[in-house]
């Protein structure tokens, strides 16, 4: 009989559910949006019973339209939008706030004069890996329990329990006998330290978050109970859980120390496998744990950029210079180049290498004769100029030269950008048959657990390359405009004050 998994997406826009064979080959998919909530200007919200409802409901629809039946699915993997904040009522299951998204602000503020502490700002990166930013969940915890009325005594007093996205769904899933979250997503929360994988006191005590909020530490790959029979009709195991990049990593199957992968979505996620070695970046990059398994724990150095796809749907959306987002490719490929013209889509502030929550989102060296297909074509380039620094950083930090880089993500159809992409490394890009490898990698840690995979090596064999750009001669010109970015990059920064 063959076996099946079962991957719960849980991103930032919507909720996807995907069956897979043992092929690693997509047997049905349902996906589904929730509301985006923006309370004040830099501030994102979800309402995370909506997200549970939503997820739930695909996941459902997927089994039913599936053409299979419950008993062939050997696992469920989950993957998640992460450092998405949420606190909530251990018995009734009710959150206390919204959750507050990774892409949120609000906490921009406090990280800044964090960061100025000389002591605090190099102890924190040795222990966690990360940098002071309230991109992660440490800092947005910290203000549920400052701003939400009553939350602190509740929490101190045992009742509330806080997790990531992967912890509120196990949460449900197993009507919340589980309170877990794995290694990946708790190294995001700048409460962890990065070589034990295990809740640091001196953080928690730092941020004053009590001790009894936090989900139990798990690794990515195991069987950690099953979900309730009354969701699907049967209890299935839930066998895997990776934050969204993670899982892409570990999608594409860059199993190997130096092997890197870019997730072009909403943001772009570049990661680059470093093994057993956690390298800490002298570049503002992060150490990440890549994965945790079999009781080995895997590393990885992290650039993440906040704006990319995004730069797309706002020229699409505010703008209207195109009415789909398919279209910039061809009124981009109308021009030759920019004309000068240089976009920088810091509307989240930037994030890697530059972490400057106060830059807003800058077009410089416009003339009169600059036109919409100019900014569609510096829009692209844009997106290729800030993967282009992660790896520049990459490659100081850890020593290896990148010879190829593999790519996912709705944007990676876009031919022009990935062609920019290879002529601004000088090295292959290479695109994956599967183009959304978050829920792939899911599946696959979930079907290790559960021996739908014997090996990483099974798994390996499944990854397939669906096309390959190569730099081309008209690469040097590009390459040779890095320098105006760079410049341009500059006037962005520090826009606001608050």
């Amino acid at each position: 009989m063959s076996r099946y998994i079962l991957a719960l997406d849980q991103g930032t826009t919507s909720c996807r559910s995907i069956i897979y064979d043992n092929s690693g080959d997509t047997v049905a998919i349902e996906q589904a949006e929730f509301t985006q909530i923006f309370p004040q200007p830099g501030w994102v919200e979800h309402d995370a019973v909506e997200i549970w409802e939503t997820q739930l409901k695909t996941a459902q629809e997927v089994i039913k339209n599936s053409g299979i039946t419950v008993e062939e699915i050997a696992g469920i993997g989950i993957t998640n939008q992460r450092e998405t904040t949420l606190v909530w009522d251990r018995k009734t299951g009710q959150p206390v706030s919204n959750a507050i998204v990774w892409q949120d602000r609000r906490t921009a503020d406090y990280c800044r004069r964090l960061s100025e502490d000389k002591n605090a700002a190099p102890n924190i990166q040795l222990r966690t890996g990360l940098v002071i930013d309230a991109y992660f969940s440490g800092s947005k915890l910290r203000w549920i329990l400052e701003n939400v009325e009553g939350v602190r005594e509740r929490a101190e007093a045992g009742e509330l329990a806080f997790g990531t996205m992967d912890s509120w769904l196990v949460w449900n899933l197993t009507d919340g006998k589980l309170h877990i979250t794995d290694a990946t997503n708790a190294s995001r929360t700048m409460l962890c330290r990065i070589d034990t994988v295990e809740w640091d006191d001196a953080l928690l005590q730092g941020f004053d978050i009590p001790r009894a909020m936090l989900p139990e530490i798990r690794q990515s790959s195991e069987i950690y109970g099953s979900c309730e029979d009354s969701f699907f009709g049967k209890s299935i195991p839930l066998a895997g859980i990776a934050g969204d990049q993670h899982a892409a990593l570990f999608g594409q199957a860059c199993h190997s120390c130096g092997m890197a992968k870019n997730t072009y979505g909403t943001g772009c996620f570049l990661l680059m496998n470093t093994g057993t070695d956690k390298v800490i970046s002298e570049h503002q990059l992060l150490t990440t744990v890549a994965w945790q398994i079999d009781g080995v724990t895997e590393y990885a150095l992290e650039g993440g950029v906040f704006i990319a796809g995004a730069v797309v749907q706002w020229l699409r959306d505010q703008l209207g210079i195109i009415k789909t987002s398919a279209e910039i490719e061809e009124l981009a490929a109308t021009v030759e180049d920019p004309a000068g013209v240089y976009f920088v889509p810091a509307f989240a502030g930037l994030g890697a290498p530059h972490w400057d929550g106060f830059a807003r989102g800058t077009i410089v060296g416009m003339t009169r004769g600059t036109n919409k297909a100019h900014i569609a074509r510096a829009a692209l380039e844009a997106i290729a100029f800030q993967s282009m620094e992660l790896i520049e950083a990459m490659e100081k930090d850890s020593g290896i030269e990148l010879t190829e880089l593999r790519v996912d993500g709705g944007a990676t159809q876009n031919d022009l950008l990935m062609q920019i992409q290879a002529d601004l490394l000088d090295v292959p890009v290479v695109r994956s048959t599967v183009h959304e490898t978050t829920a792939l990698g899911a599946a696959y840690l979930a079907g290790l657990a559960t021996g739908v995979w014997a090996n990483r090596e099974e798994i390996a064999a499944n990854w397939k390359e669906s096309k390959r750009y190569l730099p081309s001669e008209e690469g040097a010109s590009i390459r040779e405009r890095s320098g105006c970015w760079k410049r341009a990059v500059e006037r962005s920064k520090n826009w606001v004050e608050d």
